[in-house]
């Protein structure tokens, strides 16, 4: 692949700037539904959310509602990877993506590895198998497009195995910085639900790995995202290696809104429920990996360098 393919970074493109509408609505119905369920969302419900008609369009809003800000989510992450990475490349990063989270998801919801033993109600939308919500395999690619976004701000950009593990780590570690507000809340408004068994008798280490002391979730949730979110970021990399990564998506400031603004529902949930420490803790742990993005900015430096290196590796070679 020669250095005329690599894309342009113009993203006043038509493409893109259907990207940007999908990013401007998924953030318009994040922010919305945040500041809801942060105040007249959560009970007691307000008199006036009490009438027939309002019942009803509280009703249409909880089926249709969620299902809808991810789709925008999803559809503004890959049109934006198709302009920055070309469709081909973007395509097979969203199957890739999507199969390998859905695989875990149902791996989960069948026999609680890794995550623990939970299952999703009926508020996601459609399940796929019966089992998992659409939206949940989606939601894992874009997060970790933006995720490695982040890493190409934050990390050296080399395409040695050595690096593209290190990037899948700390893409996996940011990540799951937005499950910490995410899974109190989504527990706490019915999206999901744990069944934990009984802790009478219980080991010590099992007590701890599996006992839901985290708001009703156990340990080994997290450590299912951050090992689920590792071998996705992984095969991520094997697609399109860090140079790419760094030279054509993470200039982009595109991702880290679209990362920024899904702290939005989980922390307005958990203000409205009054769960203060999944808050605290929830923003500071997606705020860290942000704002360090931000304040370090795009690798410039040697960026002609990055981009010839991602040219030449546009769809890296598997197990390198």
């Amino acid at each position: 692949m020669t250095s005329s393919s690599v894309l342009p970074q113009d993203e006043s493109t038509p493409l893109m700037r259907v990207a940007l509408a999908c990013l401007l609505a998924h953030c318009a119905l994040m922010i919305f539904s945040g500041i809801a369920f942060a105040t007249f969302l959560s009970p007691p419900f307000p008199d006036w959310l009490q009438t027939a008609q309002n019942q009803r369009i509280m009703a249409f809003g909880f089926k249709w509602g969620g299902q809808t800000t991810v789709v925008f989510g999803a559809l503004a992450g890959l049109l934006h990877s198709v302009g920055r990475l070309g469709k081909k490349t973007a395509v097979l990063v969203f199957i890739a993506s999507f199969g390998i989270s859905l695989g875990s998801e149902l791996l989960g919801t069948s026999t609680g590895l890794p995550f623990g033993p939970y299952g999703y109600t009926n508020q996601l939308g459609y399940k796929i198998g019966g089992l998992v919500p659409f939206n949940i395999p989606t939601s894992w690619f874009f997060m970790l497009y933006c995720s490695l976004a982040i890493c190409g701000r934050l990390l050296p950009a080399k395409n040695d195995g050595v690096s593209r593990w290190w990037w899948a780590l700390i893409a996996g570690v940011v990540l799951t910085a937005w499950d910490v507000s995410m899974d109190p809340a989504m527990v706490a408004s019915r999206h999901w639900l744990w069944y934990l068994p009984s802790l009478e008798g219980m080991p010590l280490w099992q007590n701890i790995l599996i006992g839901g002391h985290f708001y009703g979730m156990p340990l080994t949730n997290w450590l299912g995202w951050l090992l689920t979110g590792i071998i996705v970021a992984r095969v991520m990399l094997m697609i399109v290696p860090p140079t790419r990564w760094a030279s054509d998506v993470s200039p982009s400031s595109f991702p880290l809104v679209l990362y920024g603004v899904n702290a939005a529902l989980p922390l307005g949930i958990c203000i409205g429920r009054g769960l203060w420490l999944a808050f605290i803790l929830g923003a500071i742990a997606m705020a860290i990996p942000l704002v360090l993005a931000v304040r370090k900015g795009p690798q410039t430096a040697g960026n002609t360098t990055l981009r010839a290196a991602g040219a030449r590796g546009d769809v890296a070679v598997v197990g390198r």
